[in-house]
C-alpha cells in the first residue's frame, strides 16, 4: 500500500457508496484508460479470471468450440475455457520470451482447420511481465481470422515498442490480485477498443439485467463487477503504479548482478529494447550440469532461511486436469518448468531482505566450489 488508498476508502464510506457501482468504479476505469492509452475502454471486474471468462464469451466462444491457449501459464488462463464447455488446445512456448511459440501456434491452427475444427480464439499470455512476440502472433491471428484474448494479468506497466500491454489483443485482461503489481485485494479488468463491447461486459457482469422497471433477464448473467471500495483501493494504487514497477525492475537488476559471476544460471530478461518488462517476478533457469546445483536444491536452501521461492509454472498440458487435451510443440515449456525458479520479487523487499537472499546464494554456490 502507498498510503493514499485510505482517502478513497473513507470517501466511499462517507458517501455510502459500498456496492458494486459508484464514483470510484468509474474513476478507476478512467485511471486505467488514461494509463493504458490506445483508445482503450475498461470494465472493472471482481477478478482477472472473471475478465478472461467474459472475454471468451464476448469473442463468441461457446460449448464445443476450441480455444488455443499458452500451456506455460497459471491455470486461471485456461480454466475459463472449461467454464464455457469449450475445449483447450495447448501450445508450447519459445525460448526468447517464454511465451506462445508462433511456429507451434500456426502448426496447431493448420492442423485443427484440417480436422474441421477452426479455433475460436487465442489466449496469449505476457508471462512474468515479459510481453509475448506480439508482431508475430498478431500476424498469425489476422491471417487465419482468429481473435486474441490478451492475458496481461502479470504485465500491467509492461510495454512493447512503447505501447502498453493490455492493448494488443482484441480483448485484454488485467488482474489486481494481492500478488500483482497493484492490488485491489481482489479484482480485474477487461480492456477493449469498443465501447459497445465494454458495455456488454458490464451488462454480463451485473447479472445481465435487461432494461425494464422490474428484473428481466434474457441471458445468463454473472456477479462479476468490482465494488466501489475495492475500486477506491485501486485508485490509490494507481498513484504508485510506476513506483512499484521501478521497484520490481530494481529487484531484477539486483538478481542480474548477483548471478552474473555464477556459471550455469541465467536470469530471465527481455530479448531486446522493443520489450519493456515490469518484471512482476524475476525468474532464473539453472543448468545443473554446469552449476552442480539444481533449482530444487536452491529452493530448499532458501526455504531453510524462511525465504520463499517457487518453481516456474507447471505447463497446463502436464496438469491432471488438462492432460487429456491436444498439445502442439516440443518440450520448451516442460524444460523451463524443470530447470526454473521464481525468486522473491515483491515491491516491499528491503535492503536487509536482499542481504539475506544474497547470503544464501553465496553459501550454496561456495559450498559447490569447495
Amino acid at each position: 500500500m502507498g498510503g493514499g488508498e485510505q482517502k478513497y476508502i473513507q470517501e466511499a464510506f462517507e458517501t455510502n457508496w459500498i456496492a458494486p457501482l459508484g464514483p470510484h468504479v468509474d474513476g478507476f476505469e478512467k485511471d486505467l484508460e488514461v494509463y493504458i492509452g490506445s483508445d482503450i475502454h475498461v470494465a472493472a471486474l471482481s477478478t482477472g479470471t472473471a475478465a478472461l471468462h467474459l472475454g471468451l464469451l464476448l469473442l463468441g466462444v461457446r460449448a464445443g468450440d476450441e480455444v488455443l491457449c499458452q500451456s506455460f501459464t497459471f491455470s486461471a488462463s485456461a480454466n475459463p475455457i472449461l467454464y464455457l464447455g469449450a475445449i483447450p488446445v495447448f501450445i508450447d512456448s519459445e525460448t526468447e520470451t517464454w511465451n506462445l511459440c508462433p511456429l507451434a501456434l500456426e502448426a496447431a491452427i493448420i492442423d485443427r482447420i484440417a480436422l474441421g475444427k477452426k479455433p475460436k480464439a487465442i489466449i496469449a499470455v505476457h508471462l512474468y511481465g515479459v510481453p509475448y512476440q506480439i508482431t508475430a502472433i498478431r500476424a498469425i491471428a489476422d491471417h487465419y481470422g482468429i481473435p486474441i484474448l490478451e492475458d496481461s494479468a502479470e504485465a500491467l506497466g509492461s510495454s512493447y515498442q512503447g505501447q502498453k500491454c493490455g492493448s494488443f489483443g482484441d480483448i485484454g485482461v488485467l488482474s489486481f490480485n494481492g500478488n500483482k503489481i497493484i492490488t485491489t485485494s481482489g479484482g480485474g479488468a477487461l480492456l477493449t477498443r469498443s465501447k459497445a463491447t465494454k458495455d456488454r461486459a458490464v451488462f454480463f457482469s451485473t447479472q445481465s439485467r435487461d432494461a425494464a422497471a422490474h428484473y428481466e433477464h434474457s441471458e445468463i448473467g454473472y456477479n462479476y463487477r468490482i465494488s466501489n471500495i475495492c475500486a477506491g483501493i485501486g485508485r490509490g494504487q494507481m498513484e504508485i503504479l510506476d513506483a512499484h514497477v521501478d521497484l520490481r525492475r530494481k529487484m531484477h537488476d539486483f538478481y542480474v548482478a548477483l548471478f552474473a559471476v555464477i556459471p550455469g544460471i541465467t536470469v530471465f530478461e527481455v530479448p531486446h529494447a522493443d520489450y519493456y518488462a515490469n518484471y512482476w517476478l524475476t525468474a532464473i533457469t539453472i543448468d545443473a550440469s554446469v552449476s552442480n546445483i539444481s533449482c530444487e536444491e536452491l529452493r530448499l536452501a532458501f526455504l531453510d532461511e524462511n525465504i520463499e521461492s517457487r518453481p516456474l509454472w507447471k505447463p497446463m498440458h502436464l496438469q491432471p486436469l488438462f492432460e487429456c487435451y491436444p498439445y502442439y510443440g516440443g518440450n520448451v515449456a516442460e524444460t523451463l518448468f524443470e530447470t526454473g525458479l521464481c525468486l522473491p520479487s515483491g515491491s516491499n523487499i528491503h535492503e536487509e531482505d536482499r542481504r539475506r537472499i544474497a547470503s544464501v546464494v553465496v553459501k550454496v554456490f561456495e559450498k559447490v566450489r569447495v
